[in-house]
């Protein structure tokens, strides 16, 4: 059988990541189908490039990975044109959304089936059942039409990434996907992990892994890594892991195993984990190079972080300490704030931005993303909020890329019932303050100069907390085109 993978625009700007979840499944079609990836980020007309694929293989089946955002805005016109000239061609989504809406995607023609959770094996085993002309009734990971009814079989379960082969590299050119990042001049990524075992109520992760959580060996890890640096001359390295730090003993093997490579690298973890490692791994970790690690702290305050599900050892006392601690070991904190959560959001939202300075005190160089919260379709104290206040999930897929919609998909909304105008613009305010007070290291066109100048124009205004219509710093802004921090993964 003959297939096209496709990874839609993963941005506006098209920053050229590599396509992961694509080569996870095309590792386990080797030798098996024959298959080309197109890469949505990397072709200047991709819809173009997908029809000259599709006739050149005598494809009929095209393999769509699909994260809402830019992604899903991309994927929905292009699936509707190739279905109206290639009728017979079998369209089959997957990826988070997917995961989590199925039963939306499904009521548009142009899509056939969807796979739901880690769809590498699950992919190939819907494959085996068109080939032969059957249907997937009891197919894990794969929900389908039969008729006029949707059927939504249960995610599949996550694959062991110890067992699974590795990347095809050879089908892509990797050398395209070489980006320069604050870490290096020769930055790619590697996903040496599936899962998290926690169950956070505002993560769209827990649907996908129910709790699991599985890994590469350190030693494999480490292969692969020193692999793509001697390969490709990198001189740093990012892991999209949901959750790379989840064993410390893994963790540590890995950074001794790279230590010589002097490379930089990124990760994903969470605050009360890592809290708990000995001061020896924080200290092998920083001499292998880890620069910056991404950390869920969320609010700031401990109640909220109980209704997020996000677990009974975590506190915003930890969020202080981990601060403090890996300043010492000169790895920057990349942290995430969630604000606006119900059932009080003015004063959650003052919560954490307060919060959010005394962070700052500890260590200045703390980067710092927030987000107003958005609901996943997962049961808890907080959705089942949201749904009181009156939200509900647009039921087709041209609702979900609707202007109305798109800030809600990338976590900036202006469709929360329970958040006023007032509330959302005291946060960008808030935002622009702190971003020109204290501008991103990831910001590798900001001279010291330049960065001297941000914090003089924003001192009055962050010390006084007089965040109200800074107009001079929207001007400042375009002048000097700094960017807010944005997390690197995904």
């Amino acid at each position: 059988m003959n297939l096209v993978l496709y990874n839609p625009p993963s941005s506006g700007s098209k920053k050229p990541i590599m396509p992961m979840s694509l080569l996870a499944i095309g590792a386990l079609l080797e030798n098996k189908h024959e298959y080309v990836i197109v890469d949505g980020n990397i072709e200047s007309d991709p819809l173009a490039a997908l029809e000259r694929a599709i006739t050149t293989t005598s494809a009929t089946v095209l393999g769509v990975t699909v994260m809402p955002g830019p992604q899903l805005a991309n994927a929905i016109p292009i699936c509707k044109a190739l279905k109206e000239k290639f009728p017979t061609l079998v369209i089959v989504w997957g990826g988070y959304f997917p995961t989590q809406h199925y039963d939306v995607i499904l009521k548009a023609p142009y899509v056939d089936y969807v796979v739901r959770g880690h769809g590498e094996e699950a992919f190939v085993n819907l494959l085996d059942i068109i080939g032969r002309g059957g249907s997937p009734v009891a197919l894990n990971g794969i929900a389908y039409k039969d008729g006029d009814t949707l059927v939504g079989n249960a995610p599949a379960p996550i694959p062991h990434p110890d067992k699974l082969p590795d990347f095809p590299y050879h089908r892509i050119d990797l050398s395209r996907y070489i980006r320069k990042t604050f870490m290096g001049d020769r930055t790619l990524p590697h996903h040496s992990s599936y899962g998290c075992p926690f169950f956070c109520n505002f993560c769209a992760v827990v649907n996908m892994v129910n709790g699991r959580w599985l890994a590469q060996s350190a030693e494999r890890t480490a292969h692969t890594v020193r692999h793509l640096v001697t390969e490709w001359n990198l001189n740093a390295i990012e892991f999209y892991d949901n959750n790379f730090f989840t064993n410390e003993s893994r963790v540590a093997e890995f950074s001794d195993r790279i230590t010589d490579l002097g490379i930089s690298w990124w990760g994903e973890g969470r605050i009360d984990t890592m809290m708990h490692y000995s001061d020896a791994t924080w200290q092998k970790m920083s001499d292998s190079g880890l620069r910056m690690v991404f950390l869920g702290a969320e609010s700031g305050s401990d109640e909220t972080l109980q209704r997020m599900d996000k677990g009974g050892k975590a506190s915003v006392q930890k969020t202080l300490d981990i601060a403090e601690k890996m300043a010492r070991y000169n790895i920057v904190p990349e942290m995430s704030f969630v604000v606006g959560n119900p059932p009080s959001p003015e004063k959650d939202t003052e919560q954490t931005l307060a919060f959010i300075r005394k962070v700052k005190k500890v260590n200045p160089r703390t980067e710092v993303i927030i987000y107003v919260y958005t609901p996943v379709p997962l049961s808890g104290e907080l959705y089942d909020q949201a749904r009181a206040e009156g939200f509900s999930f647009p039921e087709t897929l041209e609702e979900w890329v609707s202007n109305e919609w798109q800030d809600f998909v990338q976590r900036r909304s202006a469709n929360m019932p329970w958040m006023n105008d007032p509330i959302r613009k005291r946060v960008r305010n808030f935002e622009r303050v702190l971003n020109a007070y204290y501008p991103t290291s990831t910001d590798i066109g900001l001279n010291g100069g330049m960065r001297l100048l941000l914090r003089g124009v924003s001192a009055f205004r962050y010390h006084t907390q007089f965040y109200t219509n800074p107009l001079e710093l929207r001007v400042l802004h375009k002048l000097l085109k700094y960017q807010r921090p944005e997390t690197t993964s995904f």
